[in-house]
């Protein structure tokens, strides 16, 4: 494999848990120079500190967090080699209870407004730490496709970020190359039923429980690729087909 880095950090943004958080140690034990933000801090935040990574703490429900989080990495971080918009949130809005205001708001402040203005913000910053390339890295979802009864502004935000690769892999061509990944179904939670899963596993023609080792092939995939810009890989077992 590929060591993608010189002098540029890669930029992983929610990185502290589950899926990101195995992506952040693979990067680590590739030897790239890693920085990540994180919302809550819990002890695995100290560790990854124990370990050379640089954690940011930022909410991006706040703008101010937003425009705090731009200015450190000018001052502070540097020169990056990449960014993999991987921070979510997860709302539903399926009954007459919720905020529905709140919750659109929630949803494009986390998956639009924060990449947007990232990626806005730190171009020179990809540019002066890419080898032959730099990469933006959008990580949306299979809902984008089908769309969700469930979590409408959730479908709706992810299908905003996956726009958002065609448009800045348009602006930013050749240097920058602008891509996503997007994902169904790759962990399942603690209390998850077992009728819950069957159900889920069912929906994909393969029927597994991935687990998150596939996004960071498909991570390493396109750091690799020198010829790929405002494309998605899919990541959803054969949803499509079922």
């Amino acid at each position: 494999m590929v060591k993608w880095t010189t002098n540029g950090a890669i930029f992983f943004t929610g990185a502290a848990q589950r899926v990101g958080l195995h992506c952040l140690h693979r990067l680590v034990e590739q030897g790239e120079r890693v920085v990540i933000t994180y919302r809550t801090h819990r002890p695995v935040i100290d560790e990854l500190r124990a370990l050379g990574v640089t954690c940011i703490q930022a909410d991006f429900n706040r703008q101010q967090d937003i425009d705090h989080l731009i200015r450190q990495l000018h001052g502070s971080v540097g020169p990056l080699r990449a960014i993999v918009h991987n921070a979510s949130a997860w709302l539903r809005d399926v009954n007459t209870q919720v905020d529905h205001v709140s919750v659109m708001q929630a949803m494009m402040q986390v998956h639009m407004m924060a990449p947007y203005l990232i990626n806005l913000n730190c171009r020179e910053l990809l540019l002066d730490g890419r080898q032959a390339w730099a990469d933006i890295i959008h990580v949306t979802d299979y809902v984008v496709e089908k769309g969700s009864d469930n979590h409408i502004a959730y479908a709706a935000s992810k299908a905003g970020l996956d726009n958002m690769t065609r448009s800045f892999a348009k602006r930013y061509a050749p240097h920058i190359k602008v891509n996503a990944i997007a994902p169904s179904l790759l962990m399942f939670n603690e209390g998850d039923t077992e009728e819950y899963r069957a159900r889920t596993l069912h929906k994909s023609p393969i029927g597994i429980e991935p687990g998150p080792e596939v996004v960071y092939q498909a991570l390493e995939f396109i750091l690799d690729n020198a010829y790929m810009t405002g494309r998605e890989l899919k990541l959803d077992g054969g949803r499509h087909i079922r």
